[in-house]
């Protein structure tokens, strides 16, 4: 998990995210494994994966899936706090194959809007991804992942943007994206205190209800 023998800043020469996506969507095989797409995003593998289960759990899902897209990502989102360069995954994580029907359903809706993301997106605040910044931003997305994973219904649209916009400010080295990524991870956090708050002084005010005087 501690190796660093490459870097997540993306060379000129790779291809932009929604290009990757788009050759993934293209996939010739029925399925696509874990292990596959890691080898696709190359460098940017810990910041790319990150994106595509952060952006899954934004979907409309059935209750229980955010659970098992947010598996991953508090599997990922650690290894930027402890530094890693290169992503690791259990080997069982790595075989697990997604089908490339269900991708070509998804990625063509995702990839006109990255594509516009991208084209105004650039290397800005880039202090915001020191060693400093990056751990910051791996401990806000393991928060996330944990809210990510618990059974609170639709409580993982907020959480799942800001882990998207925060992975995709990682890989385009982009400041004023993470701060957007910040700014609803806080507005997320805010709104989970509020509920719980709200739900603690409904239970206190029906125990004191129904309990005797």
């Amino acid at each position: 998990m501690s190796e660093t023998i490459e870097t997540l800043d993306p060379p000129a020469k790779e291809l932009p995210l929604s290009a990757v996506l788009g050759d993934i969507a293209e996939h010739a095989a029925a399925r696509i494994s874990i292990q596959e797409l890691m080898e696709k995003f190359g460098g940017r593998a810990i910041g790319a994966l990150l994106f595509i289960f952060g952006l899954a759990c934004t979907l409309p899902l059935p209750p229980g899936a955010t659970t098992i897209f947010g598996a991953p990502l508090l599997l990922l989102a650690p290894q930027l706090v402890i530094g890693s360069r290169v992503p690791w995954l259990p080997e069982r994580v790595k075989t697990r194959t997604l089908a490339t029907s269900d991708l070509r359903k998804a990625l063509p809706k995702v990839i006109p809007i990255l594509r516009r993301i991208e084209a105004v997106s650039r290397p800005r605040f880039v202090f915001l991804f020191g060693n400093f910044g990056e751990r910051l931003l791996g401990l806000v997305c393991t928060a996330l992942a944990i809210v990510l994973i618990l059974p609170i219904p639709g409580g993982n649209i907020l959480p799942a943007m800001a882990v998207s916009a925060l992975s995709f400010a990682l890989i385009q080295r982009d400041g004023l994206i993470a701060l957007i990524g910040y700014a609803l991870a806080i507005t997320s956090a805010s709104i989970l205190v509020l509920a719980a708050h709200i739900v603690v002084r409904m239970f206190l005010h029906v125990v004191s209800v129904i309990s005797p005087a």
